[in-house]
């Protein structure tokens, strides 16, 4: 990965520069593990037990007095907010719509959402609700990056299935499965599920002709605070390396507003990367997800449209003895801290023979040129926990084109309706130990990463019919070392 990163603005002095090409150059040698490549999140990873709690801890780096304040963050994580009015009053606000309770309801131990499943709903599953832009001035809106897209007009942003007392919610999503068995190159099959989606019990008349569904599962949180201290050069300096590598491979950003300062920045967070900072992700949650209002999603409202009178009829929970909002500061910074510094856990077996030989196939097939393995952060980094270190996510954070398979016709920002934001892999081989189960890409329909690597299309097909094509001992192994990240 060259980098033309020589200037202390890009976030490195220029004696930087040259040790962080350095040191993330992509890898030669295959039978011994990189130096620190065990220490996914730098200095701060987690090198404790692999357990259900794997993600769940804070940075090795934190002084006690940070460490206190990320559980005061965890606490605010794990919050259940209420609907208003209530005794409770610092808890009071829920809604009036909503997809969940907490912030833990959907990040389970802070990992990974499902899709519903044998007909139980699943809190960390939701649609998100776009439609076309209507007119020049919505068009305009798209193009001067005011708007990421634009809501139905009545049930808004994102279908909440929940309501408070007296508030029905606006419908119950629906999946379903048609199965797709794919022949492998040594004849082996596996079958996929093929998802087909719709909304049941619409409370509020039907949704626009043009509204697409676009089904999300959560995300594993652990390591937000470092992707977020990715020099915006690093991750525009890749864009520009696979553009000339002209491999087949053309990732490119997304460009959005910061919402707190009104910048045009790269979105690093969301399955399209839509949110620039873990702040915004954070206060973006709070708003459609739970329907608490934050400084930067002042609306106490939520996702409740002008065409829903009936919720916003309901009382909210601002308080003004505790400031302008639900959640005024300092509930939001604390949940952003919280989140920006849990750490990444340690990988494993990073020099067993098996994972060293499937990383080779790994780059071999073509996976890393998404999936970039490493970045240094910025030296200027707003955490000084984060600056200059050298972290492992495999991922580019760059939106690249993964198919009609995977499409959700959805624009979002720049994103078309086929892009996605590379997923990062840290930690992707903890999923079954910390959640209990396996859902991968973002609807949760892969139930295996051997499903979810069949899935790639687009620029993933050259990666996808690589693995297709190995031996089933090779396929083994590569799947062994996306299990050790």
């Amino acid at each position: 990965m060259a980098m033309d990163l020589a200037h202390a603005a890009d976030g490195y002095s220029a004696a930087d520069a040259e040790r962080v090409r350095a040191v993330t150059a992509p890898a030669r040698d295959f039978l011994h593990p990189e130096a620190h490549e065990n220490l996914s999140g730098g200095a701060g990873t987690f090198p404790g037990q692999p357990d259900a709690k794997a993600m769940s801890h804070p940075e090795t780096t934190l002084d006690d007095k940070s460490v206190e304040r990320f559980r005061l963050g965890f606490a605010l994580f794990k919050k259940m907010w209420t609907p208003a009015p209530s005794s409770t009053q610092a808890s009071d606000g829920l809604g009036p719509l909503f997809n969940a309770r907490s912030c833990q309801s959907c990040h389970v131990r802070d990992g990974r959402g499902r899709p519903p499943e044998a007909g139980a709903d699943s809190q960390s599953f939701l649609f998100r609700l776009a439609r076309t832009p209507a007119s020049k001035t919505e068009r305009a809106a798209l193009v001067a990056h005011e708007k990421l897209n634009f809501p139905d007009p009545v049930y808004g942003q994102q279908l909440q299935d929940k309501g408070v007392t007296g508030l029905a919610g606006e419908g119950r999503p629906v999946v379903t499965y048609s199965e797709n068995v794919v022949t492998l190159g040594d004849g082996e099959t596996v079958t996929l599920r093929r998802p087909h989606y719709s909304v049941s019990d619409l409370a509020y008349g039907p949704l626009h002709s043009d509204t697409t569904l676009s089904p999300r599962i959560a995300q594993g949180l652990a390591g937000m605070g470092l992707l977020e201290a990715i020099p915006e050069a690093a991750i525009l300096a890749e864009a520009d390396r696979q553009e000339k590598e002209n491999e087949g491979v053309h990732g490119r950003p997304n460009h959005v507003r910061d919402p707190k300062t009104g910048a045009l920045v790269i979105g690093r967070f969301g399955w399209k990367a839509q949110n620039p900072t873990v702040r915004a992700q954070a206060a973006s949650a709070l708003s459609t997800d739970i329907g608490i209002s934050s400084p930067d999603a002042p609306n106490p409202y939520g996702d409740c449209t002008a065409a829903e009178t009936a919720c916003l009829k309901m009382p909210t929970g601002v308080q003004s003895r505790l400031g302008d909002t639900e959640a005024p500061d300092p509930i939001l910074d604390l949940l952003t801290f919280y989140t920006g510094h849990l750490a990444v856990p340690a990988r494993r077996d990073v020099d067993q023979p098996d994972v060293l030989a499937g990383k080779a196939l790994f780059y071999r097939a073509g996976c890393a040129a998404c999936h970039v393995p490493k970045f240094v952060t910025a030296r200027d980094a707003v955490e000084a926990q984060h600056a200059f270190q050298l972290i492992w996510p495999y991922s580019d954070l760059l939106l690249h084109d993964m198919g009609e398979g995977l499409a959700d016709g959805q624009q979002v920002g720049e994103a078309s309706g086929r892009e996605w934001r590379t997923a990062p892999l840290w930690g992707i081989g903890l999923a079954q130990i910390v959640n209990g189960y396996q859902a991968y890409l973002h609807d949760g329909r892969a139930r295996t990463l051997e499903e979810a690597i069949l899935w790639h299309g687009g620029e993933g097909e050259y990666a996808r019919h690589a693995y297709a094509a190995m031996a089933r001992t090779d396929r083994q192994k590569l799947l062994k070392f996306l299990g050790s990240l």
